[in-house]
């Protein structure tokens, strides 16, 4: 239910225009009646605030206090957070490093996500996604000095009420104080004079010591935990307005083809609560009362697909052949012809290669993947009286959507209200991917019902229109000198990259996001070259959680064992070896086998009699650094991940129970993707339609995670996604040693092992 908050301030009204259900909207509207006089910024700036408007133009992102924190009268704050909470803990991150500044418990925050405008673009000051692991280590100075600034206004109001110089006043925890005379004052007291002052310089604040922190480095308690676990977060999928109807969709069998005649059009109009039917770009849909209906009358549709024509269907879109298959494309990229364009080189590693007594040569293969995440995507679009539009739907960067949408329908992007509910996972996928998101099927149903839509992809519809992690072949040659340490390595990656599948492929240009996990690597191999053979898939791509590292990281660490087990080295030996001269990182590959209780190959027999080994694997991804190592066994055939020590080295941190969470968190996923996922196709289509024959991991399955958090003090790094790329070549790394079988591709369930 949508619902107008009148009388904020006594002359003001605003519009919530958001979609909660009765008793959050009790909640709130009881909130906002407690806040008059507050800085109100949670449901948006005054309709008639020019002053306000004006200065979100002329300041820089995430300095306009009332942009992001209401405090109000019970010394609570509300603050508007301008990454997109999904699990990862951003809301709670975010509460810890304003509240550091402002001098306000996280506990007593309540975080939400903040709607679209320059504001927010606080990315390195020029833009806004939720992704690259950049939230926090990119905002981390900017959102210090919000909170200082807020502090400074409620410490200069306080001087105003209490006759006080700014000198004489301190603050402690929710508080102004005057020591001097004894006095003190609730910031919620002070709110609104201070909600009258302009915002000071940000150069006239000071921050505060890390020996004076009291909440960042700390495990604070998670801000989104009891909602999550009572059922009162709100998502995508559980958004709803008053007179929506709902829809659901049925894709074309493959990418490209059109949409046909209908054979049983009127029979499906015609089944129970059906509203109507539609054609849309490369699927047809049906409108109806309820969200069941309109699934099972949307599967019912009898469509003659149209094969594709020289114009896609949608912009962007590629056309899937018939015959396609991953098999088949795998081989392929495989035997592509070419030595590829260089990425990176050092030294000149043909020579050394041409005149090396000892080369190794091996061909490695990563998968296609799905994201996977729990909520499928979904959208809630409404046109309203007044022209504007308003949409909730999951999404990674709002700004970049709304630009989109504008296009799309020719409004302007002021008209456009892009709402960003929590994410019910995410991994990369909500990001903007042509012909992968429901919004712009729910605008055009929107628009030819006359009625707000809520449309959701079933399960099956996401599995065929989710853009993947990409399929690569990456060929290897290593040199070894006489000592059995490698002097020389190549790797040409046989691969299309997810930005240049995204954004289109330049002959002059190298898409990172394809050879990152190759190149940069730290070891002191001195001849180096790392190339990109471009092949063009006919599937869409996309970002997967650590993006090229997940895939990359896994091909080079296992051919570095491979490497290794040729000159005679232990794995873990060679590492430390090649990364002498590099403190950093030999302390952090110490700390992982330190973790595990000290470094020992295999294979060996554990305490309950099974046959096990380790592998070990390094990965230095968004910033940060990881050291992995994985013990396995074999049982029935199949590998048994036990225990993974990972040690990671961020720079800095802000919350360890968060850090440990996500190292957690990426480690499942790594085990998942190197023990169970791939995406298959046969004649043009995906095998896998559901979880049935996509298995992803069980909590059976999950290992135990130890983590150490080494903090350097370098830059801070990223922590959602650089836990993850050095646990799948770790694990594979242990299951060669154990089986005496190389392994060179995932997931391992390809392959026969004996127990």
């Amino acid at each position: 239910m949508t619902a107008p908050v009148r009388e904020i301030d006594g002359q003001t009204e605003l519009t919530t225009a958001v979609p909660v259900n009765v008793s959050r909207r009790n909640f709130l509207l009881g909130s906002i009646g407690a806040t008059a006089g507050a800085l109100v910024l949670g449901f948006g700036l005054p309709i008639d605030g020019a002053r306000a408007q004006e200065a979100a133009k002329t300041m820089a992102p995430g300095t306009r206090v009332p942009a992001f924190l209401e405090i109000r009268p019970d010394n609570t704050a509300r603050l508007m957070s301008p990454f997109v909470e999904g699990g990862q803990g951003v809301f709670t991150a975010m509460a810890q490093i304003v509240g550091e500044e402002l001098d306000l418990d996280p506990a007593s925050f309540v975080v939400e996500n903040a709607p679209t405008g320059p504001d927010y673009l606080v990315v390195n000051g020029t833009m806004r996604i939720t992704g690259g692991s950049m939230s926090v280590r990119t905002s981390y100075d900017t959102m210090r000095k919000l909170g200082a600034l807020c502090r400074a206004m409620l410490v200069q109001a306080a001087a105003t009420r209490l006759n006080a110089p700014v000198s004489e006043l301190t603050t402690e925890p929710g508080h102004v104080v005057h020591a001097a005379s004894g006095r003190k004052l609730a910031y919620g007291e002070l709110a609104t004079e201070a909600m009258a002052l302009d915002v000071p310089a940000t150069d006239s604040v000071t921050l505060r010591d890390r020996s004076q922190f009291r909440w960042i480095g700390k495990p604070v308690q998670r801000l989104d935990v009891l909602d999550k676990s009572t059922g009162r977060a709100i998502y995508g999928i559980d958004c709803k307005v008053d007179g929506m109807l709902h829809a659901a969709v049925q894709h074309a069998p493959r990418l490209g083809m059109s949409v046909g005649d209908i054979r049983n059009e009127d029979a499906v109009k015609a089944m129970p609560g059906i509203h109507s039917v539609h054609r849309l770009p490369g699927a047809v849909a049906v409108v109806a009362e309820r969200w069941w209906n309109a699934k099972r009358a949307a599967e019912a549709l009898q469509v003659e697909w149209q094969e594709a024509g020289a114009k896609p269907v949608i912009d962007g879109i590629r056309t899937m052949p018939a015959d396609f298959s991953t098999a088949a494309f795998s081989q392929r990229l495989a035997n592509e012809p070419g030595d590829g364009k260089d990425a990176e080189k050092v030294g000149d590693a043909t020579a050394v290669l041409a005149a090396a007594k000892t080369v190794v040569s091996a061909t490695y293969h990563s998968q296609y993947l799905h994201h996977a995440q729990l909520e499928p995507p979904s959208t809630l679009a409404r046109f309203n009286e007044d022209g504007t539009l308003d949409l909730w739907m999951p999404n990674q960067a709002p700004e970049q959507y709304q630009a989109n949408i504008a296009t799309l329908t020719g409004l302007d992007a002021s008209k456009i209200n892009v709402h960003s509910p929590l994410l019910g996972g995410f991994f990369g996928r909500h990001f903007l991917y042509p012909a992968a998101n429901p919004y712009p099927q729910a605008i055009q149903l929107a628009k030819e019902t006359g009625r707000p839509i809520k449309l959701i992809w079933s399960r099956e519809e996401e599995f065929l229109r989710d853009p993947m992690r990409p399929m690569a072949a990456v060929r290897f040659r290593g040199a070894l000198d006489d000592n059995g340490m490698p002097v020389a390595i190549e790797a040409v990656s046989i691969c299309e990259g997810p930005s240049e599948n995204i954004y289109g492929h330049s002959d002059d240009k190298i898409d990172d996001t394809a050879v990152e996990g190759l190149t940069g690597k730290a070891y002191a191999i001195p001849n180096r070259r790392i190339a990109q053979l471009y092949v063009e898939n006919p599937t869409m791509l996309a970002y997967w959680r650590s993006v090229g590292n997940s895939m990359n990281d896994f091909l080079y660490e296992t051919f570095l064992d491979e490497l290794a087990d040729k000159g005679g080295k232990d794995p873990y030996e060679l590492r430390l070896q090649l990364l002498k001269d590099n403190p950093r990182l030999s302390t952090l590959l110490k700390a992982a086998g330190e973790l595990s209780g000290g470094w020992k190959r295999g294979p060996f027999t554990a305490a309950d009699g099974s046959r096990r080994a380790r592998g070990v694997a390094m990965a230095s991804a968004f910033g940060s650094f990881t050291a992995a190592i994985a013990e396995v066994s074999i049982s029935a055939g199949k590998v048994v991940v036990h225990d993974l020590w990972e040690a990671v080295d961020p720079g800095n941190i802000v919350n360890p129970a968060i850090v440990d969470a996500q190292i957690n968190s990426a480690a499942a996923l790594g085990v998942s993707q190197v023990l169970l996922e791939e995406v298959v196709y046969q004649e043009g289509q995906p095998v896998a339609r559901n979880y049935d024959l996509y298995p992803i991991l069980s909590p059976a399955e999950m290992p135990r995670v130890h983590t150490r958090v080494v903090e350097s003090g370098e830059k801070m790094g990223g922590i959602g996604e650089p836990g993850l790329p050095a646990v799948p070549p770790a694990v594979a790394n242990a299951v060669s040693t154990l089986t005496g079988q190389r392994i060179r591709s995932m997931p391992l369930s390809q392959y026969t092992f004996d127990s």
